[in-house]
C-alpha cells in the first residue's frame, strides 16, 4: 500500500492538514485587478514556503482572496495567517501605489478578520474547484 500523494511526512509524523483561508480587503473595497492577484499569489506562495507549507490553490475577486494551504502540524494557523496578511499587505502597497490611495488612512490592505476552515468534510477536489471558479477580475 503506497502513501497518498497528498500525505506529507515530517521527522516524526505523517500528515495531511489543509486549511481554507479567506481574506477580505479593508472596508470590502473592490481594489484588486488580475495583476494584483497574480502578485499576491506569488507573495503568499513564498510566505507559505517559509512555513514549510504549500499553497495548493489561490484565487480571488476584486475584494477578497481564497487560499487552500497544506501545512505541517508544527505551524499554528494563526501565525501563518498573520504572516500571510502582513507580508502581502506591506508588499502589495509598496509595489502598487494605486492600492495605497484606497487605504492612505488605515495603512493596511486587509480587514482585521479572516475565515479559516479546516478542510476535511468536503473532498479537497470540491474545495479546489470552488476556489478555481471565483470570478477573477480582468
Amino acid at each position: 500500500m503506497g502513501i497518498d500523494e497528498n500525505v506529507r511526512t515530517g521527522r516524526h509524523c505523517i500528515f495531511r492538514m489543509h486549511v481554507h483561508l479567506v481574506f477580505v480587503t479593508k472596508y470590502r473595497h473592490p481594489v484588486f485587478a488580475d495583476r494584483h492577484l497574480t502578485r499576491c499569489e506569488e507573495i503568499m506562495r513564498a510566505v507559505c514556503e517559509d512555513f514549510e507549507a504549500k499553497l495548493v490553490e489561490f484565487n480571488g475577486e476584486n475584494n477578497h482572496v481564497h487560499l487552500l494551504v497544506n501545512f505541517p502540524p508544527k505551524v499554528a494557523v494563526s501565525k501563518l495567517v498573520n504572516s500571510l496578511k502582513g507580508v502581502s499587505s506591506r508588499r502589495l502597497r509598496q509595489e502598487f501605489p494605486d492600492l495605497v490611495r484606497h487605504y492612505w488612512r488605515a495603512q493596511r490592505l486587509w480587514s482585521g478578520s479572516h475565515f479559516a476552515g479546516s478542510v476535511g468534510g468536503a473532498p479537497l477536489s470540491i474545495v479546489k474547484q470552488y476556489i478555481e471558479q471565483q470570478n477573477r477580475p480582468l
